[in-house]
């Protein structure tokens, strides 16, 4: 309490009585008030709020961790991080590695990665010869009897001669058989194409020589409709992984590979 009597302080000059009695008004619930404070609008409790900012804040604070540093993938002229798809455990047969290009050279099946991966930036080089076909694999979950059967797959391919570059689904960079890729982008048989593939949650991106060609996301309405009207409608496992090995495919047809790496995302 004050040691001084309240002294009563005129109205400032120029302020009428009619807006004093306003302020009076406005300002007279907020006197009443509890110092309690009030529950949320929607029902929840402090804690329950406290959870969700904490948990908005974790997610965030993971969106923005730091990539994993960049790992060649080809380092190892021995092939040692990788396997033909259905002969895990065994030496890799039908691919060649030397002076930093990979070649399919033979039967082997698709050349493999051990390790699996859930969101990754894959960056590499290829070339086909005329009429050649291959792609990038991945997400596999080895429960198919082919790569294919599980994992969504990048086209590569020489779309001038080889009968799927008529069409736009399976033609190069093409998110096969769902989503089409573009003309005019793939570089001709026997000329180096750089793909890079960004594939995060269920966001993916393919590149092809620096263009985005196709953007999708892995289970949304969209892509189950394109799933069901295509190859896989029958196959309940392909691209459910949300994470698995990557393939770099045997389709028979000579394929050459180099610069392969790949960073791990948060």
């Amino acid at each position: 309490m004050s040691r001084f009597p309240a002294v009563a302080r005129p109205c400032r000059p120029g302020l009428s009585i009619r807006a004093v009695a306003v302020t009076a008004m406005l300002l007279a619930p907020l006197a009443g008030c509890s110092s309690k404070p009030r529950p949320p609008a929607d029902g929840r409790s402090a804690d329950a709020i406290r959870g969700a900012v904490a948990g908005m804040r974790g997610q965030g604070a993971a969106a923005s961790a730091p990539s994993a540093p960049w790992v060649d993938l080809l380092a190892d002229s021995t092939l040692s991080g990788w396997h033909n798809y259905s002969t895990q455990g065994a030496p890799v047969v039908g691919w060649t590695l030397s002076n930093g290009e990979l070649v399919r050279s033979g039967r082997g099946g698709d050349l493999t990665t051990n390790r699996t991966y859930t969101n990754f930036e894959l960056e590499l080089e290829w070339q086909v010869g005329p009429g050649g076909n291959s792609g990038v694999i991945y997400r596999i979950d080895h429960s198919g009897e082919r790569s294919y059967i599980t994992g969504p797959e990048m086209q590569i391919l020489d779309d001038a001669v080889h009968a799927d570059g008529k069409n736009p689904l399976t033609s190069a960079g093409a998110n096969y058989a769902l989503h089409a890729a573009p003309r005019g982008v793939v570089k001709p048989a026997g000329q180096w194409n750089s793909a890079r593939l960004l594939v995060r949650g269920n966001h993916v991106e393919h590149w092809l020589n620096g263009v985005k060609v196709v953007e999708y996301e892995l289970g949304s309405a969209d892509w189950e409709e394109r799933r069901r009207n295509s190859k896989f409608a029958n196959a309940a496992q392909y691209g459910r992984a949300s994470s698995g090995h990557i393939a770099l495919q045997d389709h028979g047809d000579r394929v050459l590979f180099r610069n392969v790496r790949i960073r791990e995302l948060p």
